[in-house]
Protein backbone atom coordinates (compact mmCIF):
# COMPACT_ATOMS: atom_id res chain seq x y z
CA UNK A 1 0.00 0.00 0.00
CA UNK A 2 3.05 2.29 0.06
CA UNK A 3 0.77 4.93 -2.64
CA UNK A 4 -0.40 1.89 -3.80
CA UNK A 5 -3.25 0.73 -5.38
CA UNK A 6 -4.84 -1.60 -3.74
CA UNK A 7 -8.55 -1.04 -2.86
CA UNK A 8 -11.74 -1.98 -2.93
CA UNK A 9 -15.68 -1.72 -1.88
CA UNK A 10 -16.78 -4.84 -2.98
CA UNK A 11 -16.49 -6.86 0.37
CA UNK A 12 -14.42 -9.04 1.73
CA UNK A 13 -11.89 -11.76 0.49
CA UNK A 14 -11.38 -14.17 2.42
CA UNK A 15 -8.75 -16.66 2.22
CA UNK A 16 -8.84 -20.55 2.34
CA UNK A 17 -7.10 -20.90 5.15
CA UNK A 18 -9.08 -18.31 7.20
CA UNK A 19 -12.25 -19.66 6.59
CA UNK A 20 -10.96 -23.19 7.94
CA UNK A 21 -9.03 -21.34 10.22
CA UNK A 22 -10.56 -21.80 14.37
CA UNK A 23 -10.41 -19.06 16.80
CA UNK A 24 -7.26 -20.58 18.63
CA UNK A 25 -5.54 -21.77 15.47
CA UNK A 26 -6.16 -17.55 14.82
CA UNK A 27 -4.75 -16.72 17.94
CA UNK A 28 -1.79 -18.78 17.53
CA UNK A 29 -0.99 -17.43 13.66
CA UNK A 30 -1.33 -14.13 15.02
CA UNK A 31 1.46 -14.55 17.51
CA UNK A 32 3.75 -15.97 15.05
CA UNK A 33 3.28 -13.28 12.71
CA UNK A 34 4.04 -10.47 15.78
CA UNK A 35 7.23 -12.35 16.43
CA UNK A 36 8.37 -11.77 13.43
CA UNK A 37 7.11 -8.11 12.26
CA UNK A 38 9.01 -5.21 12.68
CA UNK A 39 7.94 -1.59 11.80
CA UNK A 40 11.38 -0.36 11.58
CA UNK A 41 11.97 -2.68 9.10
CA UNK A 42 8.74 -1.04 7.15
CA UNK A 43 9.50 2.19 7.55
CA UNK A 44 13.29 1.72 6.10
CA UNK A 45 12.49 -0.19 3.35
CA UNK A 46 8.98 1.54 2.50
CA UNK A 47 10.13 4.19 0.00
CA UNK A 48 12.20 1.49 -2.01
CA UNK A 49 9.01 -0.02 -2.11
CA UNK A 50 7.06 2.36 -3.86
CA UNK A 51 9.72 2.83 -6.81
CA UNK A 52 9.13 -1.24 -7.21
CA UNK A 53 5.37 -1.06 -7.30
CA UNK A 54 5.47 2.11 -9.46
CA UNK A 55 7.44 0.62 -11.74
CA UNK A 56 4.51 -1.14 -13.49
CA UNK A 57 3.47 1.41 -15.63
CA UNK A 58 -0.25 1.48 -14.93
CA UNK A 59 0.42 1.64 -11.13
CA UNK A 60 2.57 4.45 -11.94
CA UNK A 61 0.34 6.50 -13.97
CA UNK A 62 -2.67 5.88 -11.53
CA UNK A 63 -0.36 7.57 -8.67
CA UNK A 64 0.95 10.64 -10.55
CA UNK A 65 -2.61 11.05 -12.20
CA UNK A 66 -4.70 10.82 -9.00
CA UNK A 67 -7.17 13.41 -8.64
CA UNK A 68 -8.16 12.18 -4.85
CA UNK A 69 -5.76 14.98 -2.81
CA UNK A 70 -6.75 13.68 0.41
CA UNK A 71 -4.17 10.40 0.11
CA UNK A 72 -1.73 12.54 -1.74
CA UNK A 73 1.58 11.54 -0.45
CA UNK A 74 2.96 15.04 -2.52
CA UNK A 75 -0.21 17.05 -0.83
CA UNK A 76 -0.26 14.73 2.55
CA UNK A 77 3.06 13.02 3.24
CA UNK A 78 2.48 12.41 7.21
CA UNK A 79 -1.22 11.02 6.22
CA UNK A 80 0.45 9.11 3.57
CA UNK A 81 2.92 7.44 5.77
CA UNK A 82 -0.35 6.77 8.52
CA UNK A 83 -2.23 5.52 5.98
CA UNK A 84 0.29 2.94 4.52
CA UNK A 85 1.62 1.47 7.64
CA UNK A 86 -1.85 1.43 8.76
CA UNK A 87 -2.80 -0.86 6.48
CA UNK A 88 0.62 -3.23 6.78
CA UNK A 89 -0.85 -2.93 10.50
CA UNK A 90 -4.39 -4.23 9.60
CA UNK A 91 -3.36 -6.71 6.76
CA UNK A 92 -0.90 -8.72 9.63
CA UNK A 93 -2.28 -8.26 12.61
CA UNK A 94 -5.82 -6.78 12.53
CA UNK A 95 -8.65 -8.71 12.70
CA UNK A 96 -11.55 -9.70 10.09
CA UNK A 97 -13.89 -6.61 11.65
CA UNK A 98 -10.70 -4.30 10.93
CA UNK A 99 -10.02 -5.85 7.33
CA UNK A 100 -13.54 -4.77 6.78
CA UNK A 101 -13.82 -1.48 7.54
CA UNK A 102 -10.18 -0.24 6.22
CA UNK A 103 -11.24 -2.25 2.91
CA UNK A 104 -14.74 -0.17 2.64
CA UNK A 105 -12.32 2.82 3.59
CA UNK A 106 -10.06 2.80 0.95
CA UNK A 107 -12.82 1.38 -1.67
CA UNK A 108 -14.85 5.03 -0.91
CA UNK A 109 -11.28 7.18 -0.91
CA UNK A 110 -10.09 5.21 -4.88
CA UNK A 111 -12.95 5.24 -6.74
CA UNK A 112 -11.49 7.66 -8.86
CA UNK A 113 -8.68 6.25 -8.92
CA UNK A 114 -8.76 5.26 -13.14
CA UNK A 115 -7.26 6.09 -15.92
CA UNK A 116 -8.63 9.19 -18.38
CA UNK A 117 -9.21 9.64 -21.89
CA UNK A 118 -5.93 10.94 -22.04
CA UNK A 119 -3.55 8.83 -20.29
CA UNK A 120 -0.76 6.55 -21.67
CA UNK A 121 -1.90 3.47 -19.94
CA UNK A 122 -5.22 2.01 -19.19
CA UNK A 123 -5.84 1.45 -15.67
CA UNK A 124 -8.29 0.56 -12.87
CA UNK A 125 -7.71 0.68 -9.31
CA UNK A 126 -9.97 -1.94 -8.97
CA UNK A 127 -8.21 -4.59 -11.34
CA UNK A 128 -6.78 -7.43 -9.07
CA UNK A 129 -3.77 -8.05 -11.49
CA UNK A 130 -2.71 -4.74 -10.40
CA UNK A 131 -3.24 -5.35 -7.10
CA UNK A 132 -1.33 -8.50 -7.44
CA UNK A 133 1.88 -6.68 -8.33
CA UNK A 134 1.56 -4.10 -5.27
CA UNK A 135 0.96 -6.85 -3.22
CA UNK A 136 3.88 -8.86 -4.57
CA UNK A 137 6.09 -5.99 -3.94
CA UNK A 138 5.04 -5.75 -0.03
CA UNK A 139 6.20 -9.19 -0.25
CA UNK A 140 9.26 -8.73 -1.77
CA UNK A 141 9.62 -5.70 0.19
CA UNK A 142 9.24 -7.68 3.76
CA UNK A 143 11.01 -10.64 2.61
CA UNK A 144 14.33 -8.67 2.16
CA UNK A 145 14.01 -6.35 5.03
CA UNK A 146 13.99 -9.63 7.28
CA UNK A 147 16.69 -10.93 4.98
CA UNK A 148 19.00 -8.11 5.77
CA UNK A 149 18.01 -7.76 9.62
CA UNK A 150 18.41 -11.12 10.31
CA UNK A 151 20.16 -13.17 7.69
CA UNK A 152 19.48 -15.87 5.46
CA UNK A 153 15.67 -17.45 6.33
CA UNK A 154 15.56 -20.88 6.95
CA UNK A 155 13.41 -23.30 4.41
CA UNK A 156 10.30 -23.24 6.99
CA UNK A 157 10.38 -19.87 8.67
CA UNK A 158 10.14 -18.65 4.46
CA UNK A 159 7.34 -20.30 3.54
CA UNK A 160 5.34 -19.31 6.60
CA UNK A 161 5.94 -16.13 5.60
CA UNK A 162 5.25 -16.05 2.12
CA UNK A 163 1.64 -17.66 3.36
CA UNK A 164 1.25 -14.70 5.45
CA UNK A 165 2.18 -12.27 3.10
CA UNK A 166 -1.13 -13.03 0.71
CA UNK A 167 -2.79 -11.35 3.32
CA UNK A 168 -1.45 -8.02 1.84
CA UNK A 169 -3.55 -8.79 -1.63
CA UNK A 170 -6.44 -10.77 -0.03
CA UNK A 171 -6.71 -8.36 3.05
CA UNK A 172 -8.53 -6.41 -0.14
CA UNK A 173 -9.37 -7.77 -3.79
CA UNK A 174 -6.52 -10.19 -4.52
CA UNK A 175 -8.26 -13.63 -4.88
CA UNK A 176 -6.49 -16.41 -2.84
CA UNK A 177 -6.61 -18.10 -6.26
CA UNK A 178 -4.69 -15.45 -7.89
CA UNK A 179 -1.41 -15.48 -5.34
CA UNK A 180 1.22 -17.79 -6.86
CA UNK A 181 0.69 -20.89 -4.81
CA UNK A 182 4.38 -21.02 -3.22
CA UNK A 183 7.67 -19.53 -3.26
CA UNK A 184 8.49 -21.15 -6.06
CA UNK A 185 5.72 -19.77 -8.10
CA UNK A 186 5.89 -16.42 -6.99
CA UNK A 187 9.58 -16.11 -8.23
CA UNK A 188 8.29 -17.73 -11.82
CA UNK A 189 5.49 -14.51 -11.52
CA UNK A 190 7.71 -11.96 -10.11
CA UNK A 191 10.45 -13.15 -12.94
CA UNK A 192 7.69 -13.32 -15.74
CA UNK A 193 6.93 -9.30 -15.06
CA UNK A 194 10.40 -7.93 -15.94
CA UNK A 195 9.36 -7.25 -19.25
CA UNK A 196 6.38 -5.06 -18.16
CA UNK A 197 8.20 -2.98 -16.09
CA UNK A 198 9.42 0.58 -16.87
CA UNK A 199 9.21 4.29 -15.75
CA UNK A 200 8.69 7.03 -18.01
CA UNK A 201 9.78 10.75 -17.65
CA UNK A 202 7.16 11.85 -15.34
CA UNK A 203 6.74 8.53 -13.19
CA UNK A 204 10.63 8.84 -12.93
CA UNK A 205 10.93 12.19 -11.66
CA UNK A 206 8.19 11.71 -9.55
CA UNK A 207 10.07 9.22 -7.95
CA UNK A 208 13.19 10.86 -7.80
CA UNK A 209 11.81 14.25 -6.58
CA UNK A 210 9.35 12.82 -4.05
CA UNK A 211 10.29 9.56 -2.65
CA UNK A 212 13.84 9.78 -3.02
CA UNK A 213 14.27 13.28 -2.94
CA UNK A 214 11.37 13.86 0.20
CA UNK A 215 9.93 16.57 -2.12
CA UNK A 216 6.95 17.32 0.23
CA UNK A 217 8.60 17.33 3.53
CA UNK A 218 10.39 20.69 4.80
CA UNK A 219 13.61 22.08 3.88
CA UNK A 220 14.76 20.95 7.56
CA UNK A 221 13.41 17.46 7.15
CA UNK A 222 15.12 17.01 3.78
CA UNK A 223 18.50 18.85 5.08
CA UNK A 224 18.57 16.00 8.44
CA UNK A 225 17.34 12.80 6.45
CA UNK A 226 17.35 13.12 3.06
CA UNK A 227 20.93 11.92 2.18
CA UNK A 228 19.98 8.71 4.04
CA UNK A 229 16.97 8.37 2.74
CA UNK A 230 18.08 8.04 -0.47
CA UNK A 231 20.95 5.68 0.52
CA UNK A 232 18.45 2.78 2.06
CA UNK A 233 16.17 3.75 -0.37
CA UNK A 234 18.85 2.89 -2.95
CA UNK A 235 19.77 0.04 -0.94
CA UNK A 236 16.79 -1.46 -0.93
CA UNK A 237 16.39 -1.72 -4.56
CA UNK A 238 17.60 -4.63 -6.46
CA UNK A 239 20.01 -3.38 -9.13
CA UNK A 240 17.16 -2.98 -12.28
CA UNK A 241 15.17 -0.09 -10.20
CA UNK A 242 18.50 1.12 -9.63
CA UNK A 243 19.88 1.59 -13.09
CA UNK A 244 16.40 2.66 -14.22
CA UNK A 245 16.30 5.49 -11.76
CA UNK A 246 20.43 6.90 -12.28
CA UNK A 247 21.28 5.64 -8.41
CA UNK A 248 24.65 5.21 -7.80
CA UNK A 249 25.75 2.02 -5.96
CA UNK A 250 28.57 0.14 -4.87
CA UNK A 251 30.38 -2.73 -3.12
CA UNK A 252 31.51 -0.01 -0.43
CA UNK A 253 27.99 1.12 -0.15
CA UNK A 254 26.63 -2.65 0.14
CA UNK A 255 29.14 -3.55 2.69
CA UNK A 256 27.76 -0.42 4.77
CA UNK A 257 24.31 -1.14 4.35
CA UNK A 258 24.46 -4.63 5.32
CA UNK A 259 26.21 -3.80 8.41
CA UNK A 260 23.96 -1.06 9.56
CA UNK A 261 20.96 -3.49 8.80
CA UNK A 262 22.84 -6.73 10.31
CA UNK A 263 23.84 -4.30 13.57
CA UNK A 264 20.11 -2.88 13.65
CA UNK A 265 19.00 -6.41 13.74
CA UNK A 266 20.65 -7.77 16.69
CA UNK A 267 19.08 -4.53 18.60
CA UNK A 268 15.86 -5.48 17.36
CA UNK A 269 16.04 -9.02 18.17
CA UNK A 270 16.78 -8.16 21.98
CA UNK A 271 13.87 -5.84 22.16
CA UNK A 272 10.15 -5.95 23.69
CA UNK A 273 7.41 -7.38 21.11
CA UNK A 274 5.89 -4.08 22.37
CA UNK A 275 8.49 -1.94 20.87
CA UNK A 276 9.31 -3.61 18.13
CA UNK A 277 5.79 -3.56 16.87
CA UNK A 278 5.83 -0.07 16.63
CA UNK A 279 4.49 1.94 14.89
CA UNK A 280 1.93 -0.84 13.94
CA UNK A 281 0.37 -1.05 16.98
CA UNK A 282 -0.03 2.33 17.77
CA UNK A 283 -1.49 2.59 14.00
CA UNK A 284 -4.04 0.04 14.44
CA UNK A 285 -5.01 0.98 18.11
CA UNK A 286 -5.76 4.45 16.32
CA UNK A 287 -7.54 3.18 13.72
CA UNK A 288 -9.92 1.14 15.88
CA UNK A 289 -10.51 4.55 17.82
CA UNK A 290 -11.00 6.15 14.70
CA UNK A 291 -13.52 3.70 13.61
CA UNK A 292 -15.68 3.57 16.94
CA UNK A 293 -15.74 7.54 16.88
CA UNK A 294 -16.96 7.44 13.07
CA UNK A 295 -13.85 9.02 12.09
CA UNK A 296 -12.74 8.62 8.67
CA UNK A 297 -9.91 5.89 8.40
CA UNK A 298 -7.55 7.26 5.76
Amino acid sequence: MYESLINGDRGSVVTRSEQLASPQDEAADLARRRRYLTGFGAALGGPANVIMQLSLPPVGRGVVESVVESGSFTAHPVKRARTTLTYLAVAMVGDEQDRAAFRAAVGTAHRQVRSGPDSPVRYNAFDPKLQLWVAACLYRGTLDSLTWLNGELDEDFADELYRDSARFGTTLQVPDALWPADCAAFAQYWDSMAESLSFDGEVRAYLLDQVVGLGPYRRRTRFVFGRANRFFTTGFLPQWFRDELGLDWSPRRQRVFELLLRTAGRFLAVMPESVRMQPFDFYLADMRRRRGRGRNLI
